[in-house]
């Protein structure tokens, strides 16, 4: 549970740190996500999870 809890933490540093960097980049991003059909939303967040899956997979073993 560790673990998870390290994990979420390092993802709201690191989206912070996006936002705090470079926030017209990340505005810009934001607008092109609701441009794009939520199909093609929903496949993209579907490769990513199975990609972060597949690695949490791999470092573990």
């Amino acid at each position: 549970m560790k673990d998870l809890f390290a994990a979420l933490c390092l993802v709201a540093v690191m989206e912070g740190l996006l936002l705090f960097a470079a926030p017209l980049a990340w505005k810009r991003m934001a607008e092109r996500l609701l441009d794009m059909p939520s199909p093609a939303l929903r496949s993209f967040g579907g490769l990513v999870l199975l990609a972060g899956l597949s690695l949490l997979w791999w470092a573990r073993h």
